[in-house]
């Protein structure tokens, strides 16, 4: 089967918020991605954050392309948003461009004055 991408199998040099996707694969449930390459700003300070993302889903029709996600991924660098926040844009993006069944980000913000922050945020799929 062929694909086209934009991204994939060529040279990209700047972020880029478009999650390519493809059809899922037979027998695949979970689906599981994790970077420890995220980085924000704090929205107060301006100070770098810098975390770790595990995305996990459940697809359903569609997965996506691994380097649209990390080139996904990489638009936050200059983003100042504070990592709960972070969590939650990268869930609910991720479940608009898949429609799975769930998604699941597990978002590890790096030791900043002492304290370790971590934010779970998770869309689940309305089979109402």
């Amino acid at each position: 089967m062929e694909y086209e991408f934009k991204a994939l199998g060529k040279d990209m040099s700047a972020p880029s918020k478009d999650l390519e996707t493809f059809p899922t694969p037979a027998n695949v449930k979970l689906v599981s991605f994790t970077s420890d390459e995220v980085t924000s700003h704090c929205p107060v300070t301006g100070q770098p954050d810098f975390n770790t993302v595990e995305i996990e889903y459940a697809p359903d029709q569609k997965c996506v392309e691994s380097k649209s996600l990390k080139l996904y991924l990489w638009t936050f660098r200059d983003e100042q948003i504070f990592g709960e926040g972070l969590a939650g844009t990268i869930a609910q993006d991720i479940f608009d461009a898949l429609e799975p069944f769930y998604c699941k980000v597990t978002l590890e913000q790096g030791i900043r004055g002492g304290m370790q922050m971590s934010a779970v945020a998770e869309v689940v799929r309305d089979e109402a």
